[in-house]
């Protein structure tokens, strides 16, 4: 996938959808690392971003050093693809739509209940977002994860939290 850095305004949408929210936070593809930076100066943590580039690995790291932030974040050079989300309650991601299919059944094996999705600049093919900030390219989508069926099967759901001025939409 290719990267393209996310806007300030991107960010800001992530963060107001996950603001607050306990629980690990990770972003996939973390690219350059900002969405994790300013997850954990929000207070999401641990806020942990997952990259396979090295180069946008070691930028995430300068970024997190200049915050001053070197002990407080992780970026991990890791395939997103192989990575455990069983412990992970706070997920952004800013992927090409054609990962996104399979994304979706990795979120759906892995998350706990209660977890949260963020997804910016497309969104997931098949749930139905609980809450939508932006317009355009800053457009996010925010989808809870409840648990459904005999094997803990997770599930898009309705929210459990509603933010100002965010149209929300339920699964019935």
């Amino acid at each position: 996938v290719p990267y393209v850095g996310a806007s300030a305004r991107q960010v800001e949408h992530v963060l107001s959808l996950l603001r607050g929210r306990p629980g690990k936070m990770v972003d996939l593809g973390s690219g350059d690392g900002r969405i994790v930076l300013a997850a954990h100066k929000c207070g999401l943590r641990p806020a942990v971003g997952y990259e396979l580039n090295p180069w946008l690995v070691g930028l995430a790291w300068l970024h997190a050093w200049r915050a001053g932030c070197v002990g407080n974040v992780s970026y991990r050079r890791e395939n997103l693809w192989k990575v455990s989300l069983r412990d992970c309650h706070n997920v952004s991601v800013f992927l090409a739509p054609s990962v996104l299919p399979l994304l979706e059944d990795k979120l759906q094996a892995e998350l706990p209940a209660g977890a949260r999705v963020v997804s910016g600049r497309f969104p997931l093919p098949t749930w139905q977002p609980v809450a939508v900030l932006g317009e355009g390219l800053d457009r996010v989508w925010a989808y809870d994860v409840h648990s459904g069926g005999p094997a803990g099967q997770a599930v898009p759901g309705p929210s459990s939290a509603s933010v100002p001025g965010a149209p929300n939409s339920q699964v019935g």
